[in-house]
């Protein structure tokens, strides 16, 4: 079994929150805005990715990692 090491954060950071639901209800943003941040690993606005952060107790940096 292949373990992926480059886990996606800023999904892990979601489902903290209890799923793409719950995180855009949150976060005042749309389902699909979520899921675009999902699929590129990265939350590309700084002040979304601060909230994101503080709402899952995650780093900052961890949810702006460049690609």
């Amino acid at each position: 079994m292949i373990m992926n090491l480059n886990k996606n954060r800023v999904r892990i950071a979601v489902d903290r929150l209890g799923g793409p639901t719950k995180a855009s209800n949150l976060m005042g943003v749309s389902n699909n805005t979520i899921n675009t941040w999902i699929r590129k690993q990265r939350v590309g606005n700084i002040d979304f990715a601060k909230k994101l952060a503080d709402l899952s107790e995650m780093a900052v940096q961890d949810l702006r990692e460049t690609e």
